[in-house]
Order: structure tokens, then C-alpha cells, then sequence
């Protein structure tokens, strides 16, 4: 895992761990993330549905980037919290 050094994601950050759950439980009912992204998601990128584009390693804060470089591809990951809030994460790439 450690030679990939770019990844492409989404993301939905919400403020409690409580909503993140449950977004996460309707992600797995019926599988729109980006859609939920757009309607719940307190960040910037909730307007292109949470997308966050391509990143480098370092970029996103550590807790993030733990996930983003470790976790399975095209799965709702989290909550993770973060500084920010908590976050839902959707790997999308990794190279």
C-alpha cells in the first residue's frame, strides 16, 4: 500500500457521529453517495458531491489520509473524525 502516493475521493462531513452513521447506513440502502454528499454535507465540495478530486499524501489531515490510502476502493468508509467533524470517505483511485 505504501508506494501509492495519489488517491481520488469523496467525502461527506457532517458535525456528529450520529449523522454520519446514518448516512452511512442509507449509502449502503440505496448507494447514491454523491447525492447525499450534495444534500448533507457541511464542506465546500458539497456542491460537486463531495468530490475532492486528486490529492497527494500529506495533503488532507492525518486521520484522512490514513483512510484514503489504506482502505478498500469504492466503499463508504467512517466516521472518521477529524478536526473538522466527521467524515464519510469514498475512495474512488489510488496510484
Amino acid at each position: 500500500m505504501g508506494q501509492h502516493t495519489k488517491a481520488k475521493a469523496r467525502h461527506i462531513l457532517v458535525a456528529t457521529q450520529e449523522e454520519c452513521l446514518a448516512l452511512k447506513e442509507q449509502i449502503h440502502s440505496f448507494g447514491d453517495f454523491e447525492a447525499l454528499a450534495k444534500e448533507h454535507s457541511q464542506c465546500p465540495s458539497s456542491k460537486i458531491g463531495g468530490d475532492l478530486g486528486i490529492f497527494g499524501k500529506g495533503v488532507m489531515v492525518s486521520e484522512f489520509d490514513e483512510v484514503v490510502f489504506s482502505a478498500p476502493l469504492n466503499e463508504a468508509q467512517g466516521p472518521v473524525k477529524t478536526q473538522f467533524g466527521y467524515h464519510l470517505i469514498w475512495v474512488t483511485a489510488r496510484k
